[in-house]
Formats: C-alpha cells, sequence, structure tokens
C-alpha cells in the first residue's frame, strides 16, 4: 500500500479534499471539532503533505526558470552556475532551459511560468528579435531580460556597461599607440554590438580624431566566426597593428589562426579580449580583456526577478553593471 493522500486524509476525516488542502496551505480557519478531525487523521496514516502540490495551491512553484543559448561556452556556465547559487543560498529551485539560440525553443519555454511550472524567468538570447520573442515577454508577466536585450520588452532589464568596455579597450589601444585597428564583434542589432563598438569607436576618436581607422567584423560570438575574422584579418586587414575581439570565443578563433599561421602576440599584432570568463591569462602571453562581471550579473538578475513588481509600464527599467579591464601582456605598441 502506497503513502496516504490527501484524499485519503479526507475520506478518514469526513470531510472534503478542499477542506484538507486549504487547512494545511493556512487559507481556511476550522472549528476546532473539524480541525481535530483533520490532525487525528493525519497521525493515523502518517501523511506527509506533498511539498511541490501544497506550493501549487498557493500559487507558486518556488522554482526559478533560466532561459539560456547555451550551456556549452565558459559565459553561459558561468552565469548558469552564478544563479544557482544565488537561488540556493534563497532555498529556492532553478530550472534550467536551453535553448540552442533558437527563437521557437526560446517563446516555447516561456510558456512554463503560465504552466506554472516557474515562478518567473531570467531570460537570455543572443539572435536580433523580429518582434515575435518581445510580445512573447510582454505576455508572460514576470521575466527579467539579461545579457543581451530583446527591445519592445517592458521588463527589468540587466546588462554589464558594453559601452564602457569598449570605451576601455580602445582607450588602451590606443594610448599603446595603435590607431589602425580590428574591432570584430557582434551585429548592431545586438545591444552587444552596437555599445561596445560606440565605446571603441568614441576612445580612439579621443586619442586619434580623423587618424584613427577601424576595420569592423560582424557576426555571432563563437570560435567559428573568430576564425573566420582571423582569416580576414590575413587576407584583407594586415595594415590593423591590434585587434579588439568581444568575446572569449572570438578571442580564441582569432588566435588559434594567428598561431597556426606564424603571427605574434603582440609582435606582430596586439590583442585585446572581452568577457575574461575562459582562462585568458593563462595563455602565451597572458590576454588583456574586458572582464564581465558574469558572478555578479547573474546573482543581480535573480535579486531583480524576486522584487515585489518587476513588470513594469512605460519604459522598462535597465541597470548596468560596471566592467574592468585586465592588463596582462597581449598589448605592446606597434612596430610600424
Amino acid at each position: 500500500m502506497g503513502p496516504a493522500s490527501l484524499k485519503d486524509v479526507a475520506r478518514t476525516a469526513g470531510v472534503s479534499v478542499t477542506t484538507v488542502s486549504r487547512f494545511l496551505n493556512g487559507s481556511l480557519e476550522l472549528p476546532d471539532r473539524t480541525r481535530e478531525l483533520i490532525e487525528a487523521a493525519i497521525r493515523e496514516l502518517n501523511y506527509v503533505p506533498n511539498p511541490h502540490a501544497r506550493r501549487l495551491s498557493l500559487g507558486r512553484s518556488d522554482t526559478i526558470g533560466l532561459v539560456v543559448p547555451d550551456i556549452a561556452t565558459p559565459f553561459f556556465a558561468t552565469l548558469v552556475a552564478s544563479v544557482e547559487a544565488e537561488a540556493d543560498r534563497r532555498g529556492l529551485a532553478l530550472a534550467l532551459y536551453a535553448t540552442l539560440n533558437r527563437a521557437g525553443r526560446e517563446r516555447s519555454y516561456l510558456t512554463a511560468i503560465h504552466r506554472n511550472h516557474v515562478d518567473g524567468i531570467i531570460f537570455i538570447t543572443n539572435h536580433p528579435d523580429d518582434g515575435a520573442l518581445a510580445e512573447a515577454i510582454n505576455r508572460s508577466g514576470r521575466v527579467v531580460v539579461l545579457d543581451e536585450d530583446v527591445p519592445g520588452t517592458s521588463v527589468p532589464k540587466l546588462f554589464c556597461d558594453n559601452e564602457m568596455g569598449g570605451y576601455l579597450a580602445g582607450r588602451h589601444l590606443a594610448e599603446a599607440g595603435h590607431r589602425d585597428v580590428l574591432f570584430v564583434g557582434g551585429v548592431d542589432e545586438m545591444i552587444s554590438g552596437a555599445r561596445r563598438f560606440a565605446g571603441f569607436r568614441r576612445a580612439t576618436a579621443e586619442v586619434w580624431g580623423p587618424d584613427a581607422r577601424i576595420t569592423r567584423f560582424a557576426g555571432e560570438y563563437t570560435v567559428a566566426f573568430g576564425r573566420a575574422a582571423g582569416v580576414r584579418f590575413l587576407a584583407e586587414a594586415r595594415s590593423c597593428t591590434a585587434i579588439f575581439a568581444t568575446s572569449d570565443e572570438l578571442t580564441i578563433g582569432i588566435l588559434e589562426v594567428l598561431r597556426e599561421n606564424g603571427v605574434s602576440v603582440p609582435r606582430d599584432v596586439s590583442v585585446v579580449g572581452f568577457d575574461d570568463v575562459g582562462p585568458l591569462h593563462l595563455f602565451s602571453p597572458g590576454i588583456t580583456a574586458i572582464r564581465q562581471p558574469v558572478r555578479e550579473l547573474g546573482a543581480r538578475a535573480l535579486s531583480l526577478l524576486l522584487e515585489p513588481d518587476p513588470a513594469m509600464t512605460g519604459s522598462p527599467r535597465e541597470e548596468l553593471l560596471p566592467v574592468t579591464l585586465m592588463e596582462r601582456d597581449s598589448v605592446a605598441p606597434p612596430l610600424r
């Protein structure tokens, strides 16, 4: 015979299942005699309430959803770990949804809120939106958009200071003597691509004015695109004396191509990366990079989600966390 159910308790006590359920979740005051009958039935049957069912009866699951494009890269793996640690500290469970960066999968996972599977979602995308994703997020209610923007959403948003990251990289390279530089990053339709490029361009113009020259290769934040950018650099942009690669994956892909072709860093070309989640300090030479506060992003995103009313009216709330320039050995004055 299996464990006693709520229905067993109700039958033994001579009351309805709804009465037992509401009594157990604290939403119903009962006469002393009825309360004593229910408590006696619970003792007799050794009934143990199902905490998940009880939470659902109160309209919550005590579970937070985290939607990410990928879990294989160091950036997203670290972000997932930071949200998991913060959820554990708060006594919450975490449901992880990996979308493979596909819009259809993203929209389907947002329905988890409506089905009471999760109480809210921290949502990360890594591609431009045609409006359908923004509409789905706005319908979902309790969502925080993290890392990349989904334009048109009226929910809290949390990003690193992308514009300042680009500025710090550009200023560092310009002050080292580089005025002909290659920017490898995201497209303008992505907030990271647009803002990092804007900051980078502003910094180089401050130092070099009209003499500053930036070549830009835009694409996905992947090792594959980093390798493609490295090949293009060798074929089309050898006049550039420095490269700003705006993710760990891009940096790794570019460095692989440079090494395979005997291009020395920083003797032949200087390199600055972005994210600094992967072990860039272990490379030879160590790679100078803009460090994102990835662990802080994860913890803060969960805090935002748990605030009393994260749904916003009017302009969405946007919060930025600061970035840091980590100087190592991959930048030197240009030989030419």
